[in-house]
């Protein structure tokens, strides 16, 4: 709906593939484009945490206290190799004016939230990029060693999330997963796939879906614990990640990172207990139960793209309607 994903849609859709985006149309001013500020308008909030962690670092310090002054950052001379006394956002990701923000970043798979080894030869080039940056201003030895803490502690979220989602992933395949797919409105690509079943990840009849097909992360109208699986990997992972890459590590550990991650975890096992122990009462005292029919409509979830889908169009989900590359766009 319009009002959830307003956030969403500014930023995804002409925003991105414009130049007065980050050049201000009624300036375009190179100034202007070169002042971490600049990226605020899109890359900043739970699930891609960038302007925070930033801002919070070593780093966003320096930048903060000492914008004002010309001497430390000449906004007016192009970018080149240690021209400023902190890197801002543009130094790191846009070295030298290239635009390719990607080209500059540790970000090998789904925004950091994938269980990816990141050590492996395949990323090697982008690693060693990673450092050429960083030695502008510090050692080789230094900027590798931060790049191995980024990874230590993406390894041990990896390890947190892994064990949530295998929470409720057990309840699911135990019957306890509550409300099932099958008793939802559908998901917002007209399908009814229990909403963690990744590809590979769940495969099989047995999560829902045919094999190889994914479920689509709910955000609303699924389980509690489902929930907290999402929250766990779409939140509290990427505040590790961002804040790891960005040198924040208050946001790696404390707010929601680290420590978020182990709330979350303990929150789905409680829930995981609760369901059992319900359904264990349930049973002896025969109580069916039937999952409430507010799960299956409502107002809100009327306004859904996948029941407009199922309405319409049954037996096709988004992308049986949608199939090229590109489709979203339009």
């Amino acid at each position: 709906p319009p009002g959830d994903t307003a956030g969403c849609t500014f930023c995804h859709t002409s925003s991105e593939e414009r130049c007065s985006t980050c050049h201000q149309r009624h300036q375009f001013n190179p100034v202007v484009a070169r002042k971490s500020e600049q990226c605020k308008a899109c890359h900043w909030g739970k699930d891609h945490r960038d302007w925070e962690a930033y801002d919070i670092s070593i780093h966003g310090v320096v930048w903060q206290t000492n914008k004002w002054d010309p001497t430390q950052f000449d906004l007016s001379k192009k970018l080149s190799e240690a021209d400023y006394v902190g890197p801002t956002c543009q130094y790191c990701h846009l070295r030298g004016g290239h635009h390719n923000v990607q080209r500059l970043s540790t970000v090998y798979t789904s925004m950091g939230m994938s269980n990816a080894d990141r050590g492996a030869p395949l990323w090697k080039e982008k690693r060693d990029t990673w450092v050429s940056v960083c030695d502008d201003c510090h050692s080789p030895r230094f900027a590798r060693e931060n790049l191995q803490a980024m990874d230590e502690a993406c390894k041990d979220a990896g390890l947190k999330y892994t064990e949530t989602f295998r929470v409720a992933e057990n309840l699911m395949l135990d019957g306890m997963g509550e409300p099932m797919p099958k008793d939802l409105a559908p998901d917002w690509s007209g399908q009814h796939i229990w909403s963690l079943k990744i590809g590979a990840y769940h495969d099989g009849p047995k999560y829902g879906g045919k094999k190889g097909e994914s479920g689509e992360f709910r955000m609303s109208n699924c389980s509690d614990v489902e929930r907290v699986c999402f929250e766990s990997v779409g939140y509290w992972m990427t505040y590790i990640f961002k804040g790891m890459a960005h040198g924040s590590w208050n946001d790696a550990t404390y707010c929601d990172g680290s420590f978020g991650m182990d709330r979350w975890l303990v929150k789905a096992k409680a829930a995981s207990e609760q369901a059992r122990r319900f359904t264990a009462l349930e049973k002896k005292a025969g109580i069916n139960w039937v999952p409430a029919e507010f799960w299956r409509k409502g107002d809100y979830l009327d306004q859904l793209s996948g029941a407009k889908i199922v309405k319409e169009f049954p037996g096709k989900t988004i992308f049986d309607l949608c199939p090229d590359p590109g489709w979203l766009d339009t």
